[in-house]
């Protein structure tokens, strides 16, 4: 073997080919503007203002913020193989091998941008809190995904591009609802195809922190990864070749108020009344919350 007869593009295509199609990121998270080096920029346009007509026009600028991150995490994979040439050559290999890879990086990426949402969602935007989650059933599982997709509406967050993200055994007790398909169908980056309650897509991902259901508009996050470095070298340990990349990525809070959290507890059945949270949620009065017996 040679390592001069490393294909780096090859690799690094398939990679980024079967990363991309297992990621739930990339659906529902905004790109940046701009990715110089090692920084990352978003753009955030400015507000704009209509005004009384008097006989007169006066222009305004617009204007938009830059919204600046660095790649602050960064992780790498690192594997051994006999031949590199014959795997190369040998497309099974080298697709089960480069797809493992995806999503491991996939998944640590996902968990990652998850946390970070949840974590920005602005004070007064949650239901139920660490302390006191919402049990959850399948009679009321919808109404409280209702209900985060309300706090988004009273925050005068855009109708299109929203989200709501749940893992699978919400989707489960979803699927019990007649109001939510029975077979739901998950695609390969999370969509749940064909489903959205409260005009949010579906999503579904068991990388969400543990009792959580979030929804957001796409503006309300940025997330960047880049896959850099990757090479082909001998090792002098053993009678391999070895492959390595590093893959940088980050992400940062752009409406905190574009993003509403649901603490929950999970059920399995309707054997007991459940306890629904009316919300209200205006300018002057930020969530408010009380149980009624549903």
């Amino acid at each position: 073997m040679s390592v001069e007869k490393f294909k780096p593009t090859l690799w690094e295509g398939a990679l980024i080919a079967n990363f991309h199609s297992v990621s739930i990121s990339d659906a529902m998270f905004t790109k940046p503007t701009e990715i110089k080096g090692n920084k990352i920029i978003f753009n955030r346009v400015g507000g704009g203002a209509i005004k009384d007509y008097t006989g007169a026009v006066a222009w305004d600028e617009i204007n938009t913020t830059p919204i600046e991150m660095t790649f602050g995490q960064k992780k790498y994979f690192a594997f051994a193989l006999d031949d590199c040439d014959k795997v190369q050559l040998k497309g099974d290999v080298m697709t089960a091998t480069t797809a493992e890879h995806a999503a491991v990086l996939a998944e640590t990426y996902d968990g990652y941008n998850l946390t970070k949402l949840i974590a920005g969602v602005k004070s007064g935007n949650a239901i139920g809190s660490a302390t006191n989650k919402i049990l959850l059933v399948p009679k009321n599982a919808y109404d409280y995904i209702v209900d985060l997709g309300t706090i988004l509406g009273t925050n005068k967050v855009p109708k299109t591009d929203r989200f709501v993200t749940v893992n699978s055994v919400i989707l489960g007790l979803l699927s019990k609802d007649p109001r939510f398909t029975a077979n739901p169908n998950v695609l390969a980056n999370g969509v749940v195809e064909g489903q959205k309650i409260g005009g949010m897509q579906v999503m579904c991902s068991e990388e969400l922190p543990a009792n959580k259901i979030v929804a957001h508009h796409k503006s309300a996050f940025g997330a960047a990864k880049q896959l850099d470095e990757i090479e082909a070298m001998r090792l002098q340990s053993a009678f391999a070749d070895g492959i390595r990349g590093l893959c940088m990525y980050d992400n940062v809070t752009l409406r905190s108020e574009a993003i509403s959290v649901l603490h929950y507890t999970a059920g399995t059945v309707d054997d007991t009344p459940a306890t629904k949270v009316v919300v209200t949620n205006t300018a002057e009065n930020p969530v408010n919350t009380k149980a009624v017996t549903v």
